[in-house]
């Protein structure tokens, strides 16, 4: 045995010390853990989805371009069908654009409004876009619909998640 005695006062001390530093690091370790994991974690959104629409085939005319994808959520897996209005621009350049509204989150519709022809037309509150997505002033919604990021496989059309657009 050594010659330095633990107290009964040192003894609890050291005990009460390790007790709440182990209580303590068990409070802080999720919360250190919900910080860091997204950094971690490999980015999922930048994932392009196939769709069934062949370049090619794309004209100056608006078409509707639906795609499905499995999404997992927690130990849920569910699959999602997205839609899409897809052309090519007066450069040839591919425009894809989000069917949903932004005044409302409903859906847009192309050429359906008799009155404005050659629009994209929300039947839920008179919303309107021009071709490219961009909103009509005096009209409800306040932004630009969004726009998929796209590239070319294969002859077919990949889309990824719609990001909103910063211009209006």
């Amino acid at each position: 045995m050594s010659k330095d005695r633990v107290s009964r006062r040192q003894f609890l001390s050291y005990t009460l010390t390790g007790v709440g530093g182990f209580m303590a690091a068990g409070m802080l370790m999720p919360m250190v853990r919900f910080a860091v994991d997204p950094v971690l974690k490999a980015e999922a959104a930048g994932d392009f989805v196939a769709t069934k629409q062949k370049v090619a085939d794309l004209t100056n005319e608006p078409v509707r371009v639906d795609f499905s994808y499995k999404q997992k959520d927690a130990w849920y897996e569910s699959d999602v069908t997205e839609s899409a209005w897809v052309y090519k621009d007066d450069a040839g350049k591919i425009m894809a654009l989000s069917p949903v509204c932004k005044h409302l989150g409903c859906t847009v519709n192309w050429n359906s409004d008799k009155e404005h022809p050659e629009q994209f037309f929300c039947p839920c509150h008179y919303g309107r876009y021009t071709k490219d997505g961009t909103n009509i002033p005096g009209t409800p919604p306040l932004a630009p619909l969004d726009v998929y990021p796209y590239k070319e496989k294969d002859g077919y059309l990949y889309l990824g998640k719609a990001k909103p657009r910063k211009e209006a």
